[in-house]
């Protein structure tokens, strides 16, 4: 799902390897960490100005045909060079093309020597359908960076998951590239030194005094990231690819969900174990969500705050939640595997090591 339709719901939309180990339960307040060694990762080579990026749509293509060529001269306007998949522009029904082609291009761009970086266009649906399709052991040989949200997560969870390389959940080609999106964009995966603290953006109301950030559990955390969005992450379980949470550093974003959506999610992921086991948890604002403006599903609701705290206040973990993460205009790239910091007294994340090579 893209910025441009984030009021749909996933479901109006579509009609309906082990990291560290975690902590001990302990006390909320106390230092939580990942102690034990990750299997090696794989950091992709770095961007360069001038480089090529290669386009893809592994879910679902734009609405409009002139939205692959404002994703392409977004690409340009930072520098680089731009390779479009075959099939690209490809349509089926919500799908951009049928799986052998959107797979065709994935493992195109991988397989080409002269792509440095594949961008999505755009999220939707279709990108789980993928994966017990993908050739990892290409990816695992010709390693490179790999961006995108939304539906994209499925590709990240994946990806990460069989071969073990850094991947980024950060803006599609149809991304608002605006200079904090842009800032991190270009920060995390140009440099080979670690980026830090991840900065507040800026607010959308100048008369906010607070961030909006809000602690659900106190605490410091630190292990290696992983996350996406909810409904993707969710989807995950069961399957190969299941999400691995324990002794990470877990994000969530969601769009467009009413709030017993969220409460379904978050409490399949709390029955799968998979919060619990987390070094720590940072949740987004979750754009949109709330009780429907046509026929909500109840009359009765908890606010999203209200599920937010029912879920996870009980949680030994720190957990955050408000942060500025998915579909909203001002979101960074996030690096799965690196080592990160969730600091929720200041309310931060940091990203602890370089995520590219």
């Amino acid at each position: 799902m893209d910025s441009r339709k984030a009021a749909l719901t996933r479901r109006q939309f579509i009609g309906g390897i082990s990291a560290a180990s975690a902590m001990s339960t302990v006390a909320p307040g106390l230092v939580f960490s990942s102690h034990s060694a990750r299997q090696p990762i794989i950091k992709p080579p770095r961007l360069n100005p001038g480089d090529t990026i290669g386009i893809i749509a592994p879910a679902s293509t734009p609405f409009e045909a002139s939205a692959i060529r404002e994703g392409k001269e977004a690409m340009e306007s930072l520098g680089f060079k731009v390779k479009l998949g075959k099939y690209v522009r490809k349509k089926y029904g919500y799908l951009a093309g049928i799986d052998k082609q959107r797979l065709k291009d994935l493992h195109d761009m991988f397989e080409d020597d002269a792509v440095r970086a594949i961008i999505t266009i755009r999220g939707g649906y279709g990108s789980g359908r993928l994966l017990d399709k993908i050739d990892y052991n290409l990816i695992q040989r010709k390693p490179k960076i790999l961006v995108g949200y939304s539906d994209i997560s499925a590709l990240h969870l994946g990806i990460h998951k069989m071969t073990n390389l850094v991947t980024f959940h950060g803006p599609v080609a149809l991304s608002t590239f605006n200079e904090y999106s842009t800032n991190y964009f270009m920060k995390i995966l140009t440099s080979s030194t670690a980026i830090g603290k991840i900065e507040e953006p800026p607010r959308d109301n100048p008369r906010q005094l607070s961030s909006g950030y809000e602690a659900i559990r106190e605490g410091l955390a630190s292990g290696p990231l992983i996350g996406g969005n909810l409904t993707m992450v969710t989807a995950t379980l069961g399957t190969p690819f299941e999400i691995v949470t324990k002794g990470k550093i877990v994000f969530l974003e969601e769009v467009g969900e009413e709030p017993y959506d969220l409460d379904r999610m978050l409490t399949q992921l709390s029955l799968a174990g998979k919060l619990a086991d987390a070094a720590g948890i940072v949740i987004d604002k979750c754009a949109k969500c709330g009780p429907a403006e046509y026929k909500p599903a109840f009359s009765n609701t908890l606010s999203i705050e209200e599920v937010i705290h029912d879920r996870l206040h009980d949680l030994k973990c720190p957990v955050l939640f408000g942060f500025s993460l998915g579909h909203v205009a001002n979101k960074p790239t996030l690096p799965l595997g690196i080592m990160a910091t969730l600091d929720t007294y200041s309310g931060t994340l940091s990203i602890d090591e370089s995520a590219v090579s």
